[in-house]
């Protein structure tokens, strides 16, 4: 059976580095690799999540040799899943990393059992409790993180797929793919969360298209997390005040998608469903885009902003937070935020210099 030393060995075997280019790859004295791969000394806690975060691999199988289990559930028109699995892996094994020395999350769980003979009624109750619990943050992706500790990132995955959720010991990670449709992609946040939350494992699926009845919309999983999905964003109390005695205008209801920042689409049927609307209205209001309920309501500058940010790639922010806490505990080197980041080490130390 194989040890800490051999898993390490068979590492620096596959990087084809020398045993010293291994050791200043992962910030390690070649001395002490070489002692701990001898077994004179034992490899620390710190000299693991080292090895484990420069070549991307899990630390818990440095440790125990088993590779956690990755439940994962995902939603895309087209594409492959392949980018979006390799981030969340990449995030996952980080996260495992500093959890082991202290810095792990606290997943907020809703404290619900799942009820598998109601899963849509499931989906719509976890929603409302959801909400509940959920800070009050204009940036979704912001509150989500902040209510349910969970480590959101924003990736390119090639404009084909809309995103994933991966659940691990120790990690809850969402990845969810740039997109010039923040609408959507705020959809696919809520959609994600709701597969989370009732603790999906659908290895790697992809979604036609959420409001089609095709074969994976008809999943059960998958109307749980949509029914969760729609309730999230749009709570039947606050619709029904909104269409009130006297029904919705179009400009009433170009106000209510930029209120909630929804697509036009998604709201449409979620008002029919209700029966708030009839179905000639709800193919009316369907053909509205966000960007012109943004420009009738005077929110063009704001719908903007959002396709921007939603376009932009970033880390799970918790994570970023939780690393440089590491480095600034003296756990770590700066090498993991750095890698997190994307950026030089010498650079990101020049700006972390007081008075940069």
């Amino acid at each position: 059976m194989s040890n800490i030393a051999d898993r390490v060995r068979e590492l620096i075997s596959a990087s084809q580095l020398s045993e010293e280019a291994f050791a200043a790859q992962a910030d390690l004295d070649s001395a002490a690799l070489a002692a701990a791969l001898s077994g004179q000394r034992p490899f620390s806690s710190l000299d693991l999540a080292k090895i484990a975060d420069a070549r991307e691999e899990n630390l818990d199988y440095l440790i125990t040799g088993v590779r956690p289990r990755l439940d994962s559930s995902a939603r895309a028109e087209r594409g492959d899943a392949r980018t979006a699995l390799t981030a969340a892996l990449r995030y996952t094994a980080h996260r495992q990393s500093i959890a082991e020395i202290g810095y792990g999350l606290r997943w907020r769980r809703l404290d619900m059992p799942v009820d598998l003979s109601g899963w849509r009624q499931w989906g719509r109750a976890a929603a409302q409790r959801a909400r509940q619990v959920l800070v009050a943050d204009p940036d979704l992706v912001a509150a989500v993180e902040e209510s349910f500790s969970v480590d959101i990132a924003l990736v390119d995955l090639g404009g084909d797929f809309d995103g994933m959720a991966a659940s691990a010991d120790d990690a809850k990670i969402i990845i969810l793919g740039t997109s010039s449709n923040p609408c959507r992609q705020r959809f696919t946040l809520a959609h994600e969360l709701g597969h989370l939350l009732a603790g999906d494992d659908q290895e790697i699926s992809l979604d036609k298209n959420i409001f089609l009845q095709g074969r994976q919309w008809r999943s059960e999983s998958e109307q749980r997390a949509n029914a969760f999905a729609a309730v999230f964003l749009m709570p039947e109390d606050l619709l029904r005040t909104r269409v009130g005695s006297t029904g919705l205008t179009d400009q009433g209801f170009a106000e209510l998608v930029t209120e909630l920042w929804v697509s036009p689409k998604a709201l449409a049927i979620r008002l029919k469903e209700l029966h708030l609307i009839d179905s000639g209205r709800c193919d009316r209001f369907s053909e509205l885009s966000a960007l012109r309920a943004a420009e009738r309501t005077g929110k063009t500058e704001t719908y903007e902003a959002m396709v921007i940010e939603a376009q932009r790639p970033r880390p799970p922010r918790l994570l970023v937070r939780d690393t440089m806490a590491v480095y600034e505990a003296g756990r770590s080197t700066l090498q993991p935020l750095a890698s997190l980041l994307d950026e030089d080490v010498g650079e990101l130390e020049r700006r972390l210099e007081p008075g940069y």
